[in-house]
């Protein structure tokens, strides 16, 4: 039996189903996407974002970096701009504290306060309209807000051990149903079969990839690489293997 023979109420309402289906494929990208894009509270969904979620990580941030590696002495700058190892002093402390808020332009602090070191030191390269041969406008430090973005380490818990369970028990009964009725749709259309042989056994191998390697990554982080790539595997190949349903439903009939 191949599915473009069935008569076309059949086949519009399996074509209605499959486009549910797909529609809640993108639905689950997008939940990933949102879900996990905001854990490292940087834009877009980051490695660390996955790495966090599935492992934990802790993010250094990007200024502490900058000045453990000595930043930025690696630049001739003017004596007057130039910053001490007293005041990267200041600044480290300041930035492993707690009071990042409270004591960035502290009046008490005087001249060492961050705000102070950071526009006396900084400001020659790290604005919007730094144009010199070091400048660097696409972090600039002109404001609290953009110091702020710099200047916060983050810890990001992984999902527990509880919640990872009731999870991989309702997708994996869920996913995997879902997919064995994908490919037993395929198995009956008119697509080139060892297409269809290779698709199927991506798809099983990147789910049991997927949902195996979320428990795997909870003790090594490497697995989230695993994780990563078994997603996209499954994930892009159903979507694309409902659709090459979709299509063979409505192409011509074979006798």
């Amino acid at each position: 039996m191949k599915l473009r023979n069935l008569s076309p109420s059949v086949r519009f309402g399996l074509t209605c189903l499959l486009l549910v289906m797909l529609g809640g494929m993108i639905a689950s990208a997008a939940h990933m996407y949102l879900h996990h894009s905001v854990r490292d509270e940087q834009p877009g969904l980051t490695m660390d974002d996955l790495r966090g979620a599935y492992h934990g990580v802790r993010t250094v941030a990007p200024m502490i970096t900058a000045l453990e590696r000595n930043h930025p002495w690696e630049y001739e700058v003017n004596e007057a701009e130039r910053l001490l190892p007293e005041e990267r002093d200041v600044l480290l402390e300041w930035l492993k504290s707690d009071r990042l808020s409270d004591d960035y332009d502290n009046l008490d602090l005087g001249d060492a306060a961050p705000a102070e070191i950071i526009g006396r030191t900084c400001l020659n390269c790290h604005t919007r309209q730094a144009n010199g041969e070091n400048a660097c406008a696409e972090i600039p430090l002109e404001y609290f807000d953009d110091v702020m973005a710099v200047s916060i380490s983050r810890e990001i818990n992984p999902t527990s051990l509880e919640i990872l369970t009731i999870s991989t028990h309702t997708h994996a009964l869920s996913l995997a149903t879902l997919t064995i009725i994908v490919i037993a749709l395929a198995l009956h259309t008119c697509w080139p079969r060892h297409l269809v042989n290779t698709a199927v056994l991506l798809m099983g191998a990147g789910l049991l990839a997927d949902l195996g390697a979320q428990w795997l990554a909870h003790w090594q982080v490497e697995f989230v690489w695993i994780l990563l790539i078994g997603g996209l595997i499954y994930g892009g190949l159903t979507s694309l293997t409902i659709l090459a349903i979709i299509i063979d439903l409505w192409l011509p009939k074979r006798g």
